[in-house]
């Protein structure tokens, strides 16, 4: 499936690039440095737990609209997230690991390790005794809180994009980009395989069982607790990539690449409202307790409010106020040529921290040196010394060829004037 494999990897690199313009204004709490990736919400509806691109979990009040914690660990985007019924939080991400997580402290209380690729999704048992994690190395784990035995559940062929447990706490249901939506008894047993007619970035089960997947083709399947075919619905002409259902099992809210959020009624499988969030992807939905607000998670980084019945905005958004970080720089050819690397780097230490370590202090500064980000194995072997010499030469080559090993997307700056032009920016624009 190369097209399916083509696509994952566009939407991870439209991720990066819509990041660009999104940067926040205020200090550390005040909003993520990237893509909201996923969104959870607290059992009494008073917190929310986001993760994002920029490799940080945000745990926000929504009573003050402030961030109370910023949760940083993973070497990668965030990409899943959770409260558990303990009131503890787990958060997983691009590096692999599952981190659980209690307010107020600054360092997990576990770490989960077992995956070989990124994981995308999260779910907690009914009971919230097992947490359950999907993954892009094909397999479905299950994880036991009380000790962090694991138990691999394999069959996927492609990519594992959703995870959810059944409310009866039975079963365990998993969709992927192989189309394919299995049933897991948790009991033991041969899972039941149902291949769906396209590949699935998204999975919803309702209160009463009723199970919802959706992907490629803007669809929705709705299947019985079973895996018997029930209905379906287009809630978009373009993939869908995040679902959520209302707490009462009513309404279904369905995200895609294009900005736009449609909320479907569940009962009549109409469309209720479509709304456009950013314009942009919208990676993440989640309803509140009240059964009709919806937080959306868009690719600008921030975290809306909105009825979803009506498609208003209520109140303010939990997001920082963004700035364009180089429009100190006008007329700039430097700045523009770093216009690129907005999505991971920042230029003042001042700033949250985004996928890739902050560019602060840079030259004279040894490679994987920086204290605090979790740099590659591969580079803290190395002896790199970073100047204006070596930043060319890094554009030059291509990070694969230059520094092999590096999380860094592969980018090359062909021409030696705009080389220059971005090693004499970072000359005046990290020194400061």
């Amino acid at each position: 499936m190369r097209w399916v494999r083509r696509f994952a990897s566009s939407l991870r690199v439209v991720a990066a690039l819509l990041a660009i313009h999104s940067v926040p204004a205020h200090a550390q709490l005040a909003g993520h440095g990237g893509p909201v990736r996923a969104i959870a919400i607290s059992s009494d509806g008073d917190s929310v737990l986001s993760g994002s691109f920029d490799t940080a979990a945000i745990r926000w009040s929504l009573k003050t609209e402030a961030a109370e914690q910023v949760l940083r660990f993973h070497a990668g985007a965030v990409n899943a997230v959770a409260f558990l019924t303990d009131g503890r939080m787990a958060t997983a991400g691009a590096d692999a690991k599952i981190a659980i997580w209690t307010a107020g402290r600054q360092q997990p209380d576990q770490v989960y390790e077992g995956h070989t690729a990124p994981i995308v999704s999260l779910a907690v048992s009914p009971d919230g005794e097992r947490l359950a994690s999907a993954s892009w190395d094909h397999t479905v784990r299950i994880w036991s809180l009380r000790d962090g035995a694991q138990q691999v559940l394999e069959g996927h062929a492609q990519n594992v994009n959703g995870v959810a447990f059944t409310p009866d706490g039975r079963s365990l249901v998993s969709v992927g980009y192989d189309r394919e939506l299995r049933i897991w008894p948790l009991a033991g047993g041969t899972p039941s395989v149902i291949r769906l007619a396209a590949p699935l970035n998204a999975l919803a089960i309702a209160p009463d069982g009723e199970i919802v997947a959706a992907g490629a083709d803007g669809r929705l399947r709705f299947l019985r607790s079973d895996g018997s075919e029930n209905d379906e619905a287009q809630a978009s002409r373009m993939p869908i990539v995040a679902l959520a259902i209302s707490p009462d099992g009513s309404l279904i809210a369905a995200s895609g690449i294009t900005g736009a959020v449609t909320i479907i009624d569940r009962k009549s499988r109409s469309i209720v409202r479509t709304f456009d969030d950013s314009g942009s992807p919208v990676w993440s939905v989640a309803f509140l307790p009240d059964n009709a607000t919806l937080l959306t998670g868009g690719a600008d980084g921030k975290i809306r409010r909105w009825n979803a019945r009506t498609g208003d905005a209520i109140g303010s958004s939990l997001q920082a106020t963004p700035r364009d970080p180089l429009a100190g720089f006008p007329g700039d050819r430097g700045a523009e040529v770093f216009r690129a690397c907005v999505a991971c780097h920042t230029l003042s230490a001042n700033d949250p921290q985004r996928a890739g370590p902050t560019l602060a202090g840079l030259y004279g500064r040894r490679i994987a040196s920086l204290p605090g980000y979790r740099f590659s194995e591969a580079l803290k072997g190395m002896t790199i010394v970073w100047t204006p010499e070596t930043v060319s030469k890094l554009f030059e080559l291509g990070p694969n060829t230059y520094t092999p090993g590096t999380k860094m997307p592969e980018q090359r700056i062909g021409s030696a004037e705009d080389r220059k032009a971005l090693t004499d920016f970072l000359g005046r624009a990290t020194s400061k």
